[in-house]
């Protein structure tokens, strides 16, 4: 068994200002500078030995400043980078809602039936994480590690990994600064 600490990084300022952050590569804001310093403590006591990161800069400062206190590897992984959401990142989630209520409606109820302009589909997302994750799973096989990275790509690693429904990723968008313990056996993903 592999135990997997799926963290969502620190808070950016978009994080704080309820925008669509999707691909676009922003730095931690200085709340999600202390969330990173919480997450580090909480998982000194755990301990992971390797840390793997979504490409983005704020998943890679947490990843890099949990790896760095606890002495663990890191890896980036680009197949985890966040769920594109095209031309709909950088705006106010209040502004697609007003805009485009219809869309805005069916992404929180059927999100797998959108796909924001020049963005990508959930499925497509999908596909690479779970490529990504059973990569991974194949190559640790046992021990505890993190994987770091931001939400909505959070949910849909989590939805694989625990067999669960996805959730109402709209709302999910504002977790950050969190983390889960998540228990993965390797042949249940090598089934997949």
């Amino acid at each position: 068994m592999i135990e997997i600490a799926l963290i969502r990084p620190g808070a950016t300022d978009y994080d704080a200002q309820r925008r669509i952050r999707g691909t676009l590569d922003l730095p931690l804001s200085d709340a999600g500078e202390a969330e990173v310093r919480r997450i580090v403590a909480e998982l000194r006591e755990p301990g992971l030995e390797t840390i793997y990161a979504s490409p983005d800069q704020a998943a890679w400062q947490t990843a890099s400043s949990i790896a760095e206190a606890l002495g663990a590897r890191l890896k980036k992984l680009e197949q985890l980078r966040n769920l594109d959401h095209g031309l709909w990142q950088g705006m106010l989630v209040e502004e697609v809602k007003r805009k485009q209520p219809k869309v805005f409606r069916q992404w929180q109820e059927q999100p797998e039936t959108i796909c924001p302009p020049e963005g990508e589909t959930l499925g497509q997302a999908q596909e690479r994480v779970q490529a990504s994750i059973c990569k991974m799973v194949k190559k640790q096989k046992s021990g505890r590690i993190g994987l770091v990275v931001p939400e909505p790509l959070a949910s849909i690693v989590q939805s694989f990994l625990s067999h669960s429904d996805l959730g109402a990723l709209w709302r999910s968008e504002k977790q950050c600064g969190c983390w889960q313990m998540l228990a993965v056996e390797p042949q249940q993903l090598a089934a997949l």
